[in-house]
């Protein structure tokens, strides 16, 4: 008896496994089936690797367009020099207004505020300190007030503009 139900049972099993494969065959045949009907989506970044490789090590220029080609290049990668803020107006009552007052007529991060005892150690430094730390920064205040684009003679105008309100 025990032959007999070691035959049965091999017999089942080897049914069940062959059941097993072919429905695992007819599944990869309807994935297969289903996947060659969608359409194949763009990889960003495997397009943006495809063209860095494709796109050439080096500009190659030649005849007059090119030469002109390369010195637009090379005029375009050479810094600028920041516009002068306001026109250049030196006018230091309107660059105060527009740029130190943010800062001064609150006392922001210790900013001396517009009235002669806030300024009193600072005014024996002199007038020409005072413009030096105006333009190189100190402390909280950053260099020309946070503005690149004034000039040494803009931010000296808005202090002697503060200056002066201050000795009224």
């Amino acid at each position: 008896m025990s032959a007999e139900s070691d035959k049965a049972f091999i017999k089942q099993f080897s049914i069940v496994l062959v059941s097993l494969v072919v429905f695992t065959a007819i599944i990869m045949g309807l994935a297969a089936i289903l996947h060659g009907k969608l359409e194949p989506k763009d990889n960003p970044a495997r397009t943006a690797a495809k063209l860095d490789r494709l796109a050439p090590v080096a500009g190659v220029y030649a005849g007059e367009t090119g030469r002109a080609a390369a010195l637009a290049a090379a005029q375009a990668s050479q810094p600028q020099a920041p516009a002068a803020a306001f026109d250049g107006s030196l006018d230091g009552g309107m660059i105060y207004d527009n740029v130190c007052s943010t800062c001064h007529a609150n006392g922001v991060a210790g900013a001396p505020e517009m009235v002669a005892s806030a300024w009193s150690g600072r005014l024996d430094k002199g007038t020409e300190a005072l413009i030096s730390n105006a333009i190189n920064g100190i402390g909280a205040m950053p260099a020309r007030g946070g503005r690149r684009d004034l000039s040494d003679e803009q931010v000296a105008a808005s202090v002697n503009y503060m200056l002066e309100v201050i000795k009224r």
